[in-house]
């Protein structure tokens, strides 16, 4: 029965195409710029795991508890560079160009920054800045302000302690005193901003936080000692038979490994509380400067993080650590009081929500607006989205494409390997049941669905179907 319930999930999925999948404009066109355009915050956290956001009393004080924490956010490619080139364009690896950290499918040199959301928005009269991550490899371009950018404060190379920051192209140095600690320091320079500027802003907040070494500020070292271990049912999977070969080839975890990722999921969380105390610094500074009643604040993360699941540590997988983030967005105008939302969400979506709230019409972007789920968590909205990932040569996980649902999960490598999982059965993706017979017409209708939706698979690799 389960089967025949599955197949026809996917049956309607099917049917309903492209539409709920939001490969389609973004929002249709919008007469006049509304007469009070709202200011625009972007933060966006570094590898943080989907399910840290408890450890942030202040995401939770002043975001969550008076806006609307997405349960299910994902990014279709999980890996730093192309999460950001796609929150920054609306768009997909396949539609931007950016597939990878580094050329030639990846990076700086490979993005399009002549159209972005800082373009856009300052186009329609915001004051735009920039504070923290911007795209790997722009260490070789430190002294370049990308268009659409009215303030510049960017890394050319990311770091806790002893990095550089570019100040509108002008690079100054940072050392290892507390005071130096960079989510602390562009933390500052964002509420600068906001004090500073008139009219409509957009801010874009991205610190190197949680990103390893993981580094705390000095006064949260040792906050989360007493947390237990991370062991999830799939935490170093025994049967891995029915995984990909990537997988399989993938040993044991010994005692050595638990412990030191243990360690570091500690140091993950504890990270994270400086970019709390900043979300806190923001969300003030907005307050005072008469903005917070009139402003976006979006909370997310450029991709997830696997401890363990499936013997894997680290992002690039389909699997769901490492392509599911967290997410608030607290905007008062629409969100009358707190909630939580199970829709699909995604990092492509962030723009176009920001440009409709500017009265901004930009076609052919594939995220789609979040603004009709603001007031109406019952609108109609997608039920899957499209995975894809070029493999990095420095990385185990082959390139793959594939389709994500509300209760499926279909991905197809370049090796010609697939797995399928019923994700309401079987959360933790232990069994791939792509080959069982009760689930051969529901893998035949996902092989379907990704031939629809990946027209433009990874560099290199051709669908086998």
């Amino acid at each position: 029965m389960r089967a025949v319930a599955i197949r026809r999930v996917v049956v309607r999925v099917l049917v309903l195409g492209t539409v709920l999948l939001g490969l389609v404009p973004a929002r249709s066109a919008q007469a006049a710029p509304p007469a009070d355009p709202p200011s625009v915050v972007v933060i966006y956290s570094d590898d943080q795991r989907f399910d840290t956001l408890w450890a942030m009393p202040t995401v939770q004080d002043k975001l969550a508890a008076r806006g609307i924490t997405f349960s299910n956010a994902f990014v279709p490619n999980p890996l730093c560079c192309p999460s950001r080139a796609s929150l920054l364009t609306g768009r997909y690896s396949h539609s931007n160009g950016v597939w990878n950290n580094v050329p030639p499918y990846g990076g700086f040199d490979a993005f399009d920054d002549s159209e972005t959301l800082a373009t856009w928005l300052q186009g329609a009269g915001y004051t735009t800045g920039l504070f923290g991550k911007y795209l790997n490899r722009y260490w070789s371009h430190a002294d370049y302000v990308p268009p659409g950018w009215d303030r510049w404060v960017a890394f050319p190379l990311s770091g806790y302690f002893d990095y550089r920051l570019s100040f509108d192209g002008n690079v100054v140095s940072y050392r290892s005193d507390p005071s130096d600690y960079s989510t602390d320091v562009l933390a500052s320079e964002v509420v600068s901003f906001i004090e500073s500027t008139n009219g409509p802003l957009f801010a874009y907040y991205a610190p190197y936080a949680p990103h390893a070494p993981s580094t705390p500020a000095p006064r949260h070292e040792g906050a989360f000692k007493g947390v237990g271990k991370w062991r999830p049912e799939s935490y170093d999977e025994a049967d891995v038979l029915d995984k990909p070969n990537w997988v399989r080839a993938l040993k044991p975890w010994d005692h050595d490994k638990s412990s030191t990722v243990d360690s570091h999921r500690r140091d993950q969380l504890a990270t994270l509380l400086a970019l709390d105390e900043a979300v806190g610094h923001i969300v003030d500074a907005l307050r005072r400067t008469g903005r917070l009643s009139n402003t976006m604040v979006v909370f997310m993360g450029d991709n997830g993080y696997s401890l363990g699941e499936h013997r894997w540590k680290g992002k690039h997988a389909p699997y769901e650590e490492s392509i599911r983030v967290p997410a608030v967005v607290r905007y008062d105008p629409l969100i009358a009081s707190a909630r939580t939302d199970d829709q699909l969400v995604l990092n492509i979506d962030v723009a176009p929500t920001a440009l409709e709230l500017a009265g901004v019409d930009v076609p052919d972007l594939d995220g789609r607006s979040l603004v009709p789920l603001f007031s109406d968590p019952r609108e109609s909205w997608r039920s899957d989205f499209l995975l894809e990932r070029l493999a990095k040569p420095t990385n185990r996980v082959p390139s793959f494409c594939g389709v994500r649902g509300e209760e499926l999960k279909f991905v197809v490598y370049e090796t010609g390997e697939q797995e399928l999982y019923d994700l309401v059965a079987d959360p933790g993706e232990l069994r791939n049941v792509v080959d069982e017979s009760a689930y051969a017409d529901t893998a035949a209708a996902m092989q379907a669905r990704t031939s629809e939706l990946c027209t433009s698979p990874p560099p290199g690799m051709t669908l086998p179907f």
